[in-house]
């Protein structure tokens, strides 16, 4: 069985207080796919991701990546298999230059430094950042902020990428630059997103989520073709879908 999946069985979460942000959720995502995660703000859409590495832990069911259940002590094991894309790259980006970034994951790992090194150069090859290299990251446009967070995560060599709002704020050219270097993403990957086109561009698969459950997942062209149904959602279909 491949290791480029992930699974929901049963999901549920309760911030403190009591609020139920997941109700019972129950998806698989397998090897090679792209799928988008689609909803109106508090749908639950970012309460998800970060169960995808463990960043939030189930009240009630359970979270598999690669055939590993997530608990505390797997949380190493499968953070080495999720890479998780915030939305504001300024939450991932730390250190005094992009090359230290970029570094830092694999680093972590304790792989030797002539394999850090050959991780950070690919991975800031893959997304058109090798001359940023020696920038510091608050130097950097917005665009380019995201492209080496992105190169951040590709370092470790995940099996899943996951993404959330990777193409907010962004100018048109940057925004298609994005798109484009997910495009050619090999692995598993989900996309929390409000850029609707962006889903009609990139992701086969769309699940739509409200009020913390699922309430639409198959082919994105057939998820979106009743655009009353869509409305009801608070959603516009994608111009491209």
């Amino acid at each position: 069985m491949s290791h480029h999946y992930l699974e929901f069985r049963n999901v549920r979460y309760r911030y403190p207080g009591g609020q139920e942000a997941l109700c019972g959720i129950s998806l698989r995502i397998t090897h090679g796919e792209k799928v988008a995660l689609a909803g109106v703000n508090g749908a639950g859409k970012s309460t998800l991701l970060l169960h995808t590495d463990g960043l939030l832990m189930p009240s009630e069911g359970e979270v598999i990546v690669g055939g590993v259940t997530l608990r505390r002590q797997t949380l190493r094991l499968v953070r080495q298999s999720v890479g998780v894309v915030f939305q504001n790259p300024d939450d991932q980006l730390f250190m005094p230059t992009v090359e230290e970034d970029v570094a830092f994951g694999p680093a972590n790992m304790g792989l030797s430094p002539d394999e850090i090194e050959a991780r950070v150069a690919r991975a800031l090859e893959s997304v058109g950042a090798s001359a940023l290299r020696h920038r510091a990251p608050h130097t950097l446009s917005g665009g380019q902020k995201r492209s080496v967070a992105i190169a951040a995560v590709l370092a470790m060599e995940p099996s899943v990428l996951v993404l959330d709002e990777p193409t907010a704020a962004l100018d048109p050219r940057a925004r298609r630059q994005v798109i484009e270097l997910l495009r050619g993403f090999d692995h598993t990957m989900i996309v929390a997103t409000h850029d609707m086109d962006m889903i009609g561009e990139l992701c086969p698969r769309t699940i739509v989520m409200a009020r913390g459950r699922i309430v639409a997942d198959g082919p994105t062209r057939q998820v979106f073709a009743d655009r009353a149904e869509v409305e009801s959602w608070g959603l516009e279909p994608p111009r491209n879908r």
